[in-house]
């Protein structure tokens, strides 16, 4: 089956957004338990590019199709879980990649901001997938939390979309709000 790219953040409304989430259907990770650990030999460099055993693996169905398998434990091993197979992956910073931003209304008039990753994925923030900012104030890295442990640091593009809305909400306080949760955008001291 071809891979097809799916449409512009910008073009969809909210509604489409909340149905092209609901449609991905994931594997149930957290209810499988399997007894073959290993290593996968794979990696996730920095950038967002995976790797298995030093080559890219450039097909994106491949890599949305992995990424779909992805967990993260309380003492932060990345892993790729089957019924079967539980298999350790390097992750150089973080799973994902968040390569666009939009922000919308929803029906009560609050903002959502929904971010699509490098693997296709659409996550509105909110309490349930916060933003973290780490770094420094002058270097600054900020994450979005995906699922099974897993975060997205944002591009430099998308972090730069999420300072400017934050600049039109209030020029004195780096804040952005998203489902009723808001969320500081400067690194703790």
């Amino acid at each position: 089956m071809p891979y097809v790219p799916p449409p512009e953040l910008a073009s969809l409304s909210l509604g489409q957004l909340a149905e092209q989430v609901a449609a991905r259907k994931l594997p149930p990770l957290d209810q499988w338990n399997p007894q073959d650990v290993g290593e996968s030999e794979m990696c996730i460099a920095a950038d967002g590019r995976w790797f298995h055993q030093g080559g890219e693996i450039k097909r994106p169905a491949m890599v949305r199709t992995f990424s779909s398998l992805l967990i993260r434990d309380d003492a932060g091993q990345h892993w790729l879980v089957t019924p079967f197979q539980k298999l350790a992956i390097a992750v150089e910073d973080a799973a994902f990649i968040a390569v666009d931003m939009q922000v919308k209304a929803d029906d009560a008039g609050r903002a959502v901001l929904t971010f699509r990753l490098n693997s296709d994925d659409l996550v509105a923030c909110g309490p349930e997938h916060p933003i973290r900012v780490d770094g420094t104030t002058d270097v600054p890295a900020f994450y979005l939390s995906v699922r099974h442990g897993l975060e997205a640091r944002l591009n430099r593009s998308t972090y730069g979309q999420l300072i400017d809305h934050a600049l039109t909400l209030n020029e004195d306080d780096l804040a952005v709000e998203s489902m009723g949760a808001q969320f500081a955008l400067v690194p703790a001291a």
